[in-house]
């Protein structure tokens, strides 16, 4: 069952009423995860960067859509590779601010994936 996001703020995000210190992946089956961000900043050096890798770590073949909250003030984005991926599996990016992304999760279907940047 997809989790609803009650909201958020600087360095922290509340989800079915349990508050996360760090980003988080929620997964098609509702589970959050501590999002694992040494996976990107390996690649590209910092961790406002989605990298192939990352997004291969928690990308779900039945996902059609994957909401990321690019942090407070939208700083954190994808690298083309990861882009690229989820178009040729044909896999919606909905990518906006934190805030805004919470908006757009709550009011999503089913099959969704959500990655939450909580810092900057």
């Amino acid at each position: 069952m997809k989790p609803i996001i009650n909201s958020t703020k600087f360095g922290s995000i509340i989800i079915d009423k349990n508050t996360y210190y760090n980003d988080v992946i929620i997964k098609l089956d509702g589970n959050v995860v501590k999002r694992n961000k040494n996976l990107s900043r390996e690649v590209t050096g910092t961790s406002h960067k989605v990298s192939l890798q990352e997004i291969r770590s928690f990308y779900e073949q039945d996902a059609k859509t994957i909401v990321i909250g690019s942090g407070q003030y939208g700083i954190l984005n994808l690298t083309q590779e990861a882009k690229d991926f989820l178009n040729e599996n044909d896999c919606e990016l909905k990518i906006q601010s934190t805030p805004e992304a919470i908006r757009i999760w709550n009011d999503s279907s089913e099959n969704v994936i959500g990655l939450f940047h909580v810092t900057c």
